[in-house]
């Protein structure tokens, strides 16, 4: 076991996090204080969250624990292939990489969209 944690914020989880979500201001924290702890804030995602609640995408990039994934050529393609970009990107960012071996888990508040998906969820709601 690894005290490692990687943890992909889909869009519902950074609406609530500009909302004052107290799990999402743990997670939030923790990767800003705590070694090996990673945040991570998909583009796709990170615009439907600024639609949904204006600023939220100035507010996570400027946090110095949260890393934004551009939407690079890979990203693009299994976007491409999917009807909501920003949960399609959350998926691809949470697949194992080099990096991320065992990938890395989704927080978010709306849990059974992730039901039928092969990735682990943090739900956070209360």
């Amino acid at each position: 076991m690894t005290d490692v944690m990687h943890i992909v914020l889909d869009e519902t989880a950074m609406t609530a996090a500009g909302q004052g979500n107290v799990l999402a201001s743990r997670l939030i924290h923790r990767a800003h204080a705590e070694a090996g702890w990673y945040l991570y804030a998909p583009a796709c995602a990170l615009v439907e969250a600024d639609r949904a609640r204006p600023g939220t995408a100035e507010h996570l990039a400027a946090m110095p624990g949260a890393t934004v994934l551009d939407l690079d050529l890979p990203a693009a393609l299994a976007v491409a292939r999917q009807a909501s970009w920003a949960a399609a990107h959350s998926q691809f960012a949470a697949q194992p990489t080099a990096d991320r071996p065992d990938g890395a888990v989704i927080a978010t508040t709306a849990p059974k969209r992730w039901q039928d998906e092969p990735v682990r969820v943090l739900d956070l709601n209360p």
